[in-house]
């Protein structure tokens, strides 16, 4: 797997903070959120500004905390699976599939082939509206909101995928601890082949918009920079540290779901600014296309999930009508069956970047203790530094291209 590296266009008409000012003005404190239609979620920031200057700013972190990590303890392993849809609600399946691969850790449970690329495929379709969501609504925060409202058609189709393969469309709770609730469908593969067909021309056609445009250029270039060695600092993962010059993705460092069988590149930016990251999770949708079809032309035939009846669920018609299915249907979600004593740490590459779930078990039927990895929970608190002798307009943008998902930043 290789590197493909973004480089930066030369500064175009960026207008700097003003610097050694001879007047000193009266400061004013800006609270931006915590329901700014801007921020796109729910975050509180104290600005402090001079004219249109930010000269301090400080974040809550946790604004919306609802305690995800400690109503996990108090659950069983299963019943899990829907709070990490509430993470990061824009790429779900992710997440569901990288806390199902944790379990399957602890419990020595071996996923057959075509279940994890059945799960390659769901994931990349999951980075993809990630990413289309973010870099659309960059560039209506720069003023383009036609580019937004064209590329929802494509989100919406993947949307269509997820309801083919568990009904549900943003929060998924999709698939099972052994592999996949479901089987692809033909219907779902028709629709995949459609996405797969149509989408690149639709994705050039948002970037010939955005990409060159010279407002968004002026707008994002050098803006909102953080350096590679801040970035590491701070425990950067994901889009925003490889457009810092990084070049690190759990995908091709630490392969899980056969990601090792597929080839893909991963795009690297120089400067790490908001330009920078918009070019990264660009290019970073050409390379999951990449990815799905490959996994669709190569799907290897077999079963869908592994022979694990303690901890896989039985098909609902058998708990209709069967007896013992319906028993241990009813054993596996109230979490009859206790987990195995021990201590995992397992990531995926998220939307954002490193998304973990480390997981320790006393052989009881919830988790002793449960830690969840949310990489925008940990790039936000470089927020302020970024944003600091911007304007204000600068901050907005700069928080856009960074993603931050307020579902992330619980604890």
């Amino acid at each position: 797997m290789s590197e493909i590296a973004l480089v930066s266009s030369p500064n175009v008409g960026l207008t700097k903070p003003q610097e050694n000012r001879k007047f000193v003005n009266e400061l004013s404190t800006l609270n931006l959120g915590p329901t700014h239609p801007a921020t796109h979620g729910i975050f509180q920031n104290i600005l402090t500004m001079d004219g249109e200057t930010i000269i301090a700013a400080e974040q809550t972190v946790g604004y919306i905390h609802r305690a995800f990590e400690k109503i996990a303890e108090r659950r069983p392993l299963y019943q899990i699976t829907t709070l990490t849809d509430r993470m990061n609600y824009c790429s779900s399946p992710i997440n569901n599939m990288g806390w199902h691969m944790t379990v399957e850790k602890l419990l020595g449970i071996e996923v057959p082939k075509r279940a994890q690329y059945i799960r390659v495929i769901m994931m990349e379709l999951a980075r993809i509206a990630d990413h289309i969501v973010c870099n659309s609504i960059l560039a209506v925060d720069t003023g383009a909101m036609t580019g937004f409202l064209y590329l929802m058609q494509w989100r919406e189709h993947i949307y269509e995928i997820y309801e083919e393969m568990c009904g549900a469309r943003l929060t998924t709770n999709m698939g099972r601890f052994g592999g996949m609730e479901r089987d692809l469908s033909a219907e779902a593969i028709r629709k995949i082949r459609v996405l797969l067909n149509d989408f690149p021309a639709g994705l050039r056609e948002f970037e010939s918009m955005v990409k060159r445009n010279r407002i968004f250029m002026d707008r994002t270039i050098d803006v909102g920079a953080i350096s590679a060695e801040r970035a590491l600092n701070y425990g950067f993962t994901g889009p925003n540290l490889r457009a810092a010059g990084v070049d690190y993705d759990v995908r091709s460092m630490n392969p899980y779901s056969s990601y090792e069988d597929f080839e893909f590149d991963v795009p690297v930016g120089t400067k790490g600014d908001t330009y920078d990251r918009f070019l990264v999770r660009g290019e970073e949708m050409w390379q999951s296309l990449r990815i799905i079809t490959q996994a669709l032309e190569n799907l290897p035939e077999g079963p869908y999930h592994a022979d694990a009846p303690h901890y896989y669920l039985p098909d609902k018609k058998d708990v209709y009508s069967n007896m013992e299915a319906l028993i241990y249907h009813f054993k596996i979600v109230m979490g009859e069956i206790d987990a195995p004593v021990g201590e995992v740490y397992h990531s995926v590459e998220g939307g954002n970047g490193e998304l973990g779930f480390y997981l320790v078990s006393d052989g009881g039927r919830a988790a002793y203790r449960l830690k969840f990895r949310r990489p925008s929970f940990i790039y936000y608190q470089a927020f302020p530094e970024m944003i600091v002798g911007s304007t204000l307009s600068d901050a907005i943008i700069t928080m856009s291209s960074m993603n931050v998902i307020a579902g992330e930043l619980d604890t």
